[in-house]
């Protein structure tokens, strides 16, 4: 199990702001958030950043780690 912490819009298509999710690979962690959410979710997750210790995860291939967090990130506007 890992969890899932969800920040901006990513929070407001999960409706939560973390979240467990059973995951062993980067591609299994989207497919189950966009079961899980639906199309919001699937919006948000094609321009998010995927993080876990401060290091971007890559490809859908890429392992997760039993009890990591990840972290959603969907670009921000500000300045």
């Amino acid at each position: 199990m890992i969890t899932v912490r969800h920040f901006a819009a990513a929070a407001e298509a999960a409706g939560t702001s973390a979240e467990p999710v059973a995951a062993t690979t980067v591609g299994e962690l989207r497919a189950r958030l966009v079961e899980r959410h639906g199309p919001p979710m699937a919006r948000v997750l094609a321009q998010s950043s995927l993080l876990s210790d401060g290091v971007r995860l890559g490809a859908d291939g890429d392992r997760l780690r039993e009890g990591v967090t990840v972290d959603v990130l969907p670009p921000f506007a500000g300045g």
